[in-house]
């Protein structure tokens, strides 16, 4: 599930993901949010945080995540991703190189530093 934080202002878009995400979490809350921050200000920070319970996408959603990142990938100023398992981290990097803008991985004890760089 994917929730927006009230952390989120108008050219910064905060979530929470917990548990399995699916294709309608990124149809009905993460990529409209995005979409409209981006129309709105011409590019889009970013914060992705993930719950200890966050388990990973679903095929859909996985394949949502990728076409819209690549179809965006210059519409972004910064993204945090905060928290995750290990295996995150990976495609983490592999976004990198794939995303036109800087990119930070903070523990999920590091949140309130993560939100301080996004907005900065």
């Amino acid at each position: 599930m994917i929730t927006v934080m009230e952390q989120s202002t108008p050219m910064m878009l905060a979530v929470r993901a917990s548990g399995r995400l699916t294709d309608a979490d990124y149809r009905d809350v993460w990529i409209p949010a995005l979409e409209k921050v981006i129309s709105e200000n011409g590019k889009a920070d970013a914060l992705f945080c993930m719950d200890a319970d966050f388990t990973g996408w679903d095929v859909m959603a996985a394949w949502d995540d990728a076409k819209f990142g690549l179809a965006h990938r210059k519409d972004f100023r910064r993204l945090a991703v905060v928290g995750g398992p290990n295996w995150v981290r990976w495609g983490v990097k592999l976004g990198e190189l794939l995303m036109d803008c800087e990119i930070r991985l903070y523990p999920p004890e590091k949140l309130g530093q993560a939100l301080e760089w996004v907005t900065s």
